[in-house]
């Protein structure tokens, strides 16, 4: 019983391998078969070709991937603008300058701050970026040949605001603290010469100062001391014989007197000078030949500056000869009341006494005057 079992193992065996065989045949029939081949498939066992590509096909795909009108040379700059925050600058403008025969270029950063340019020769550049608020950069480069060269990230700075704060006192300030220098000017050093200014840029006085000035003039120990002279010297050639003679007389002489060289000084050197807006003073000149010296003193009896700096007719000195005289008729005697002698002439002699003294005052009067200043005060 037990070499029957043995004897069983090889015959299984054998019947595995032949049914084995049976199906490789069959495989292999039907690969063979011309209806089962996959066309234009290679036979099993058949020499495999590799056959060139066709020109057409080649063609097409070099046309695809490459541009024959683009210059291999030409590069690409392109970059970023931020602010100073690291933000996007859209609307910054980017400008471009290369050789100096090239033109140019210009664009605007987009939303993200991006700029390009495209199709650039190579060789240096420089960039300058601007935007309304920000400090201007500029960046210098050098493009290679078909470079795409990325500038690296360029942040915009606020702009410094410069301003120049100028701090200028008012213009009557200005003229009070000349007007202070002019007051301390004594020929000799006790005779008052208030109304000349040694300042290139004088500040016009306004009415309060004119008027102030010319009390000041009035009141000067020197003005009643001339007036003194002036009556002796009338009462001594008995001149305007209506007064008479004697302390009385003389009393009445030195009234006239002071009453001219007040109504004088307020006339032509304030009230005038307030309503025509003209300055009373005398500029002096102090350079150039001494001809056109001697004729700009003269010239200033009939001309002067306007309270606008500008040369104008000295309505001011001429009026006020003339109204002095008129207003002097008024208390002068009766007997000597001659319009002739009183107005016309004694104004004549006004404008002489003025043009005199002008001529002193450009040429003697500032040698003989200490501590005289002729550059304008520094306003405090």
């Amino acid at each position: 019983m037990l070499l029957r079992r043995n004897r069983l193992v090889p015959s299984a065996l054998v019947w595995l391998c032949l049914c084995a065989l049976s199906n490789g045949l069959a495989a292999h029939a039907a690969l063979q078969s011309p209806s089962s081949r996959i066309e234009g498939a290679p036979e099993i066992g058949a020499p495999l070709t590799l056959e060139a590509p066709d020109e057409s096909t080649s063609s097409g795909l070099t046309a695809a991937t490459t541009d024959p009108e683009k210059d291999p040379q030409k590069g690409r700059i392109s970059g970023t603008v931020v602010d100073i925050a690291g933000y996007s600058a859209s609307g910054a403008k980017v400008q471009l300058k290369r050789d100096a025969q090239s033109p140019p270029m210009e664009v605007s950063s987009g939303e993200n701050g991006q700029y390009n340019f495209d199709d650039l020769p190579p060789g240096p550049f420089e960039l300058t970026v601007s935007a309304e608020g920000f400090e201007t950069q500029k960046i210098t480069g050098d493009l290679g040949p078909g470079e795409i060269h990325i500038v690296p990230e360029i942040r915009l700075a606020y702009a410094t605001v410069k301003a120049e704060v100028r701090v200028e006192a008012p213009i009557a300030e200005v003229a009070q603290s000349q007007m202070k220098e002019q007051e301390k000017q004594f020929v000799f050093g006790f005779i008052p010469n208030f109304y000349v200014t040694y300042f290139a840029d004088t500040a016009p006085l306004n009415s309060k100062q004119k008027f102030h000035l010319a009390w000041k003039s009035s009141i000067e120990p020197f003005t009643f001391a001339g007036v003194a002279a002036i009556a002796g010297l009338q009462q001594a050639t008995n001149d305007f014989s209506g007064y008479g003679q004697g302390w009385d007389a003389y009393a009445k002489r030195f009234g006239a007197a002071y009453a001219n060289v007040v109504t004088g000084t307020f006339i032509g050197s304030a009230m005038l000078p307030s309503l025509l807006h003209q300055d009373p003073r005398y500029y002096y000149k102090g350079t150039g030949s001494g001809r056109s010296r001697l004729l700009y003193a003269l010239g200033n009896v009939v001309i002067c500056k306007g309270d606008n700096k500008r040369w104008q007719p000295n309505y001011s000195g001429i009026i006020g000869s003339f109204a002095t005289g008129a207003v002097s008729y008024l208390y002068y005697p009766e007997e000597d009341r001659n319009v002739n002698e009183l107005i016309i002439q004694n104004s004549l002699i006004r404008f002489g006494q003025t043009a005199f003294i002008n001529v002193l005052q450009e040429f003697v009067i500032a040698k003989v005057t200490p501590h005289l200043h002729k550059k304008p005060p520094t306003h405090p």
